[in-house]
């Protein structure tokens, strides 16, 4: 089997994976083309944290995108902004005040001891065991209660926390012990027994499905952990759906008006190898649109951008190509030798061109905000995978439809018969070998 055919199958069962891809993966889109809420918190110095410092907002981010995630809200960004503050997109939540309070509560959960203070009132002071020592927190139902329809969080402790614990309730036995949740009193059990195996549960009077919301919350926050140092919401902007719809909309419009546009010049210009070059546009499109979901790439409107602006790329590779190809049936190249010719000198072009908007890429992406990072990111893509369509399958489908024959109809490319080489003298070939740099 020839090269050419090995290749066009190789084209082939690319697309066909490309469209399974594209027809079975959901595509993600971002905030502002489905709307959601924009949040930015500012860490809050403490007594026992007096300085936010970049651990301090690494940890701090780590437990928020946690608590992000149990949102159960797909495609949020959760990013550092300045050295104190955290941007967090949240797109297509229904609840956003019920976020909000969510991500804004510290989370710190405290068991606590009562003894007598200098006045001879009863007073709550910190054990030591915290939820520093927990291993992991779940929803379930109160043993004490068989209705069924009151609700605990349970939760285990790790080994060194197990110990603690043991220890705490040995010393408690027939007293209470305070579990405090952000500082205030959630229950306190009497403890009847010393609890060794590190395991225990907290009711705070959750009953019915709102006592059940309410469990699960804290549940969620347990698991999520708690902040290094509390957090304020500083500033919160919010995109309808109706607008992000409204945006997506006019995106499509505008793609599908850009690609045709330039369809349609590359077969008035370009003729054959027009009509070639938009097959290869197409096989672009449905390669990248796989890939980004894939990945998978959050699509913004910047995102878009960024991909109609890799079409262009794209098209401007098979120009270059085109380009020289015809330069060389000027000079009185066979059509097979000028397609070759055209594009080993047009790939330097094009490497150069598309190294230099990688690199860009890689800075804008390295240094940039959520949004710019959207565009640099569907630019790579879209740059990298126009150099191979460009240079294999735009190549592949001119051999396989011109062959290895002479060039019996110029119009075809654009040209007049004239303009081919055998029509030019011999000074005239000679100087434009020379000024292509053609050695022969």
């Amino acid at each position: 089997m020839k090269k050419e055919n090995l290749i066009f199958l190789f084209i082939l069962g690319l697309v066909v994976a490309s469209i399974l891809v594209i027809i079975n993966k959901p595509t993600k889109f971002g905030l502002d083309l489905i709307g959601g809420s924009r949040l930015v918190l500012q860490a809050q110095p403490t007594a026992d944290v007096p300085e936010i410092t970049p651990d301090v907002m690494d940890s701090l981010l780590y437990s928020i995108e946690n608590r992000v995630n149990a949102l159960g809200v797909s495609e949020t960004v959760v990013q550092k902004v300045g050295t104190d503050r955290l941007l967090i997109e949240i797109p297509n939540i229904s609840d956003p005040q019920k976020a909000k309070d969510y991500l804004g509560k510290t989370a710190n959960l405290e068991f606590k001891k009562q003894v007598k203070g200098f006045n001879g009132q009863e007073t709550w002071i910190s054990t030591g065991v915290s939820g520093k020592d927990l291993k992991n927190a779940y929803l379930g139902v109160d043993p004490n209660n068989p209705t069924g329809n009151e609700w605990v969080v349970n939760f285990v402790l790790n080994d060194k926390g197990a110990k603690k614990f043991g220890k705490l309730t040995s010393e408690l036995v027939n007293k209470p012990l305070g579990i405090f949740f952000d500082n205030e009193l959630v229950s306190s059990p009497i403890v009847n027994t010393p609890i060794t195996g590190g395991e225990g549960y907290i009711s705070g009077n959750y009953k019915g499905e709102e006592g059940k919301k309410e469990a699960q919350n804290m549940v969620n926050l347990l698991n999520a952990g708690a902040l290094p140092v509390p957090a304020v919401i500083i500033e919160e902007n919010s995109v309808g759906p109706t607008l992000g719809q409204d945006s997506l909309h006019k995106s499509e419009i505008a793609g599908l008006v850009g690609i045709g546009v330039v369809m349609l010049f590359m077969i008035l210009y370009y003729r054959v190898p027009g009509f070639i070059a938009n097959i290869a546009l197409t096989i672009y499109a449905l390669i990248v649109f796989a890939i980004f979901k894939l990945i998978p790439v959050t699509l913004t409107l910047a995102g878009i951008a960024g991909f109609i602006l890799s079409i262009g790329m794209a098209v401007d590779a098979n120009i270059l190509i085109f380009e020289r190809t015809k330069e060389e049936l000027r000079i009185g190249r066979t059509l097979f030798a000028a397609i070759n010719a055209g594009f080993e000198r047009a790939f330097t072009s094009i490497f150069d061109s598309n190294m230099t908007t990688i690199i860009t890429c890689s800075i804008l992406y390295m240094f940039g905000t959520s949004i710019v990072k959207g565009f640099a990111l569907t630019l790579a893509i879209g740059v990298l995978v126009s150099m191979f369509t460009a240079i294999t399958v735009t190549k592949n489908f001119m051999h396989l439809i011109f062959g290895a024959g002479e060039l019996t109809h110029p119009g075809w490319f654009g040209l007049k018969k004239e303009e081919i080489g055998k029509a030019i003298s011999f000074e005239e070939t000679t100087a434009r070998k020379a000024k292509l740099g053609v050695i022969d």
